[in-house]
């Protein structure tokens, strides 16, 4: 392995660095956006039945936060409930898509980066490409004795460059997508939960006389 970062010359170290950050960055995604950690599958009905007769206390709404992403959405509708008992349903409706979007925004974190890399990694392997052009044009100078050494690795950095460009893009592309099909169905739950959540927490609004 050695040997051949030594043959890809210096544009290899670009690609190496964004390899580390890719493979970082997928281990960090696959941990958050575990479904026990952001929508566990029993935890709206846990709740719906919990609150059936009357609201829970601070401490179980704290605890409920800090449960899961669809936890904090939750707990945001039952703290808003809790903190203004006249609270109306398009007052309720915001504060949900409010918490909502901020949650949301936690599970899109380092897309970005992601998407980045993959978009990077082919144009730096064709950088290395480029540079491996120019050692091979470089050996072979006007009025003198090419020099197979100078084009051999000029051939390699182009060669190695551009396999490892495409190395670190093919696999960040394919996990930017597939975490952004998994946040996009999160964000579909969390919506869905939060429509379940509005009628019942409105049933323990204060009505305010006509």
């Amino acid at each position: 392995m050695f040997s051949i970062i030594q043959a890809a010359g210096w544009p290899i170290w670009p690609l190496l660095a964004c390899s580390v950050v890719a493979l970082a960055l997928v281990i960090e995604r696959f941990s958050s956006l575990r479904t026990a950690r952001v929508a566990p599958p029993r935890l709206l009905d846990e709740v719906l039945t919990l609150t059936r007769s009357n609201l829970p206390g601070p401490d179980v709404v704290q605890k409920l936060a800090g449960n899961s992403a669809l936890g904090q959405v939750l707990a945001a509708g039952l703290r808003s409930v809790i903190a203004e008992p006249r609270i109306s349903e398009e007052a309720l409706r915001q504060s949900l898509e409010g918490t909502g979007r901020v949650v949301l925004h936690r599970l899109e974190r380092y897309l970005n980066a992601l998407g980045t890399i993959a978009t990077a990694a082919p144009l730096l392997g064709l950088l290395g490409t480029v540079v491996g052009m120019i050692e091979i044009f470089g050996a072979q100078a006007p009025g003198a004795t090419g020099n197979p050494v100078q084009m051999a690795h000029g051939i390699s950095i182009a060669l190695y460059n551009t396999a490892f460009g495409l190395i670190v893009a093919i696999p960040a592309l394919m996990f930017h997508r597939y975490f952004r099909g998994r946040v996009d169905g999160y964000a579909l739950e969390l919506e869905q939960a939060a429509e379940r959540l509005v009628p019942h927490l409105m049933r323990f609004a204060v009505r305010a006389p006509a």
